[in-house]
């Protein structure tokens, strides 16, 4: 006799992807890059009510709940997240596609996203105005997206395709990605106003002192700033994971940190920090552009790159 086997079957709630569940997966990742709804209405340019009724589509879609959102706020559920970093990977492969095909066609369109360390900008040596100004002449029809963000989410973005060029400090290689050297600057030692140091001899502190106190601020993640901490066996009394928060710790009057030369220029100036020993607490940090080896690079984000490799002929 033959037994007919009722169990219910899971079946693939998503099937194929069609353009309206991309259109679905841009809204939510837009989303969740401005934290809620309401905020995503602008990035989007619809109404608020369109935006939820977007990300509720997508949800049933899926069959998951993917966000929390209500008068506690907006926030993923573990399910969101994946959702959400699967959906950067199938953007990125769906732009790299589109970059193709325009390679192929010899014309570069779309968008391109460009991401950089924080704290650049005021950097003398850094010219990355000037090959934006030359790639957009030269690519009219490319939509520049720039972010700031750390050097590990740059890196992981450069591989997985979500972010098309980087500029990082040259810290340590990976063999899945291209570096070529741009610009370079100095970090000094900084104390700040109402700290013990701040009225000491200016040149009393050297390394061997430094390792003995437990009043350094430094970064928390690999970088020049933790291979020098590392290096020199230098305590952290405080961590950061932004330039920014660095300089809040040393304004505190309780850190020392190191920072870049230009960026502290306006706080030395108005008398709240000062350079401990200049001449010896000192480093060079050199900035690279990033690109992966493979796949390779779309020609817009080559052009970018040669742009950037133009507007700093040196390499630093």
């Amino acid at each position: 006799m033959q037994v007919i086997d009722k169990t219910p079957r899971a079946r693939a709630l998503l099937g194929q992807v069609s353009d309206m569940d991309l259109r679905l997966l841009r809204v939510f990742k837009a989303v969740v890059e401005c934290g809620g709804l309401s905020a995503a209405e602008l990035e989007l340019n619809i109404g608020t009510s369109t935006v939820s009724r977007h990300v509720k589509d997508l949800e049933t879609r899926l069959g998951l709940n993917l966000c929390r959102r209500g008068r506690a706020g907006f926030a993923l559920t573990p399910e969101g997240q994946r959702v959400y970093d699967e959906t950067l990977r199938m953007l990125a492969a769906v732009d790299g596609f589109r970059a193709g095909v325009d390679d192929i066609h010899q014309r570069m369109s779309g968008a391109l996203p460009v991401a950089m360390f924080d704290k650049t900008a005021s950097n003398p040596q850094a010219h990355i105005q000037t090959a934006i100004a030359a790639f957009c002449a030269q690519a009219p029809d490319v939509k520049l997206e720039l972010h700031v963000r750390s050097i590990q989410a740059i890196e992981r973005g450069v591989m997985d395709g979500s972010i098309a060029v980087g500029i990082i400090p040259s810290h340590r290689s990976s063999a899945s990605l291209r570096y070529d050297p741009l610009f370079g600057e100095t970090m000094y030692l900084y104390c700040g106003q109402g700290h013990p140091l701040f009225a000491a001899q200016r040149d009393s502190m050297d390394w061997k002192s430094l390792r003995q106190r437990n009043d350094f601020a430094g970064l928390g993640y690999h970088s020049p700033n933790m291979e020098l901490a590392h290096g020199q066996r230098l305590q952290r009394g405080a961590t950061a994971f932004e330039q920014e928060a660095i300089a809040t710790l040393i304004l505190s009057g309780r850190f020392l940190g190191f920072l870049p030369d230009h960026y502290a220029d306006a706080f030395v100036q108005r008398g709240l920090m000062r350079a401990l020993n200049p001449k010896v607490l000192r480093y060079r940090c050199d900035f690279v552009s990033v690109l992966r080896r493979s796949p390779a690079p779309s020609r817009a984000a080559m052009a970018f790159h040669e742009c950037l490799l133009s507007a700093h002929p040196a390499g630093g």
